[in-house]
């Protein structure tokens, strides 16, 4: 995939993630305005993290980082992919029926193990309740994972990256339909997870199966290319249990701040929209492409669409996180502070949110190195980097707790982001010329942090101004929508002449793409 080929697909992933975090927002909004911090919202967020924490480990931060190399080159060399991928699949569905009805026995603890500030009270009885209702989700959204791995290794980017819109528009008409109907908000969010999960499996089968790959699962059986799987798999789901760790290592420190779980995870939506659209979509978009690379030989193009794609999200991304940063208030204000969701609510989210800012220059490159390790099978290195974020994590949050109470466990997670990638840049400058960022994301980098930084001088500024407009109702709206503007033209211009970026080379690659 040639440089602008790169950026298109990365604008097709990009665009439908986008649409989807806007619509997420639209899902949390709802969920802030209806619950807010209550013990409802704390019980069903934990509830829903559960197979969201187990997805990442089944599927996109193990199965698809060894599947999709494996597929691809198979793709790339004409080999038999169709019946490995339906192997594949076979074996996931085996060890997800098991694993699901494992945890209809085991909820208590598992919700225990993820939140045991909850233990003795309403919090805990609930997210029990609401947790077998949404487990299910893991069976439905792993299989959904690797059939958008088949997808996105064949280049076929849209179907996949559409699905999380699915989902979230599901959610919305849930939550205004229950409204309407007076329904339990906490059961109704709790029944849409599972059926919001089919609805995404049958979207992208479909489109699976009109690219050529109609999969329907047989008896499992254990083939050599997938005992080859398992092998560089295991690895990779060592390094995402260890990740989930360290999310669990924060979600159980906010579990004994009432209140707590609901702020992070609010802070967690907003940082989380500049990570998906950039980090994620590139990630999706750069690992089939190395792969690809990697079995041709093509060393100069590996390091041309690695230093592409960090400079690409470092652009787009850098500018978030200095806002995140200088104007949370604002933005968790606005988004948020309605309802059930209280000005004190707004403003312990919105130190969440800075902090998280802080890391999200981190997030999102280690999404850009980590290519490089699974690109080459390589799942071993990032998981001993794991291990030394887990410890650095954990030693920040709960140590920490103790004296800055739940904001420690967003403390952990950034430090802990910013060990783990500059622990994956150090491997990968080891790795060789063709692993390295070339001389030209070097010269960017600078300039695109000055650019932002100047830009944040002028949101501080544009903030103070516009002031007495954030108090005042239904102009707070207006009051962000000016905000957002300002920041964006002042980056635009000071980029520009800093030599930060070129808008013309990214539409020019586009209309070439």
């Amino acid at each position: 995939m040639a440089a602008p080929r790169l950026l298109r697909a990365f604008a097709t992933v990009g665009g439908w993630t986008m649409a989807s975090r806007i619509l997420g927002f639209v899902r949390d909004i709802l969920i802030g305005a209806y619950l807010g911090s209550s013990a409802v919202a704390e019980a069903f967020l934990a509830a829903f993290s559960l197979p969201n924490m187990f997805r990442r480990f089944f599927a996109e931060g193990t199965l698809n980082v060894a599947f999709v190399p494996m597929f691809a080159k198979k793709v790339e060399g004409g080999e038999n992919a169709h019946d490995f991928a339906r192997d594949a699949l076979s074996g996931l569905l085996f060890v997800l029926v098991l694993f699901t009805v494992l945890g209809q026995v085991f909820m208590p603890w598992l919700v225990y193990a993820m939140a045991s500030g909850f233990s003795g009270g309403e919090r805990f009885d609930l997210a029990v309740i609401y947790g077998r209702i949404a487990f299910p989700y893991i069976l439905f959204i792993s299989v959904a994972a690797l059939l958008s791995g088949v997808l996105n290794a064949l280049g076929r980017f849209a179907a996949a990256a559409a699905a999380p819109v699915l989902l979230n528009v599901i959610f919305i008409a849930a939550m205004t339909g229950g409204a309407l109907l007076g329904w339990d908000m906490g059961l109704t969010l709790s029944w849409t997870v599972p059926l919001a999960g089919l609805a995404q499996v049958a979207l992208v089968w479909v489109a699976a199966s009109r690219a050529g790959y109609r999969l329907i699962p047989r008896r499992p059986i254990m083939t050599p290319e997938l005992k080859r799987l398992a092998i560089i798999a295991a690895p990779a789901a060592l390094a995402g249990g260890v990740t989930q760790i360290n999310l669990l290592v924060g979600r159980q420190v906010s579990s004994f701040f009432e209140g707590a779980f609901a702020w992070l995870y609010y802070a967690d939506r907003l940082y989380q929209l500049p990570l998906g659209v950039v980090g994620i979509a590139i990630g999706i978009v750069l690992l089939p492409d190395l792969s690809r690379r990697l079995r041709a030989s093509d060393t100069a193009g590996s390091r041309e669409a690695l230093s592409r794609a960090g400079e690409l999200s470092l652009a787009l991304t850098f500018p978030a996180s200095v806002a995140l940063i200088v104007i949370p208030g604002p933005l968790v204000e606005v988004l948020f502070q309605r309802g059930a969701f209280t000005s004190d609510d707004t403003a312990r989210t919105a130190l969440a949110c800075a902090v998280y800012g802080l890391g999200l220059p981190a997030f999102v490159l280690a999404k850009v190195l980590q290519p490089i390790y699974f690109a080459r099978e390589d799942t071993r290195t990032p998981f001993r980097f794991a291990l030394v974020a887990m410890v650095v994590n954990a030693v920040l949050a709960v140590g920490l707790s103790y004296w800055i109470g739940f904001i420690a466990a967003a403390v952990g997670t950034t430090v802990a982001g910013w060990a783990m990638t500059g622990l994956l840049w150090w491997g990968s400058w080891r790795m060789g010329e063709d692993t390295r960022f070339d001389r030209r994301f070097w010269r960017r980098f600078w300039r695109i942090a000055a650019a932002s930084w100047l830009m944040g001088a002028v949101l501080w500024m544009g903030a103070v101004a516009l002031g007495p407009m954030f108090g005042a109702g239904a102009l707070r709206y207006l009051a962000l929508a000016l905000l957002v503007a300002l920041g964006m033209a002042a980056y635009g211009m000071i980029g520009q002449m800093l030599g930060a970026f070129r808008l013309g080379e990214f539409k020019a690659a586009m209309r070439r793409g």
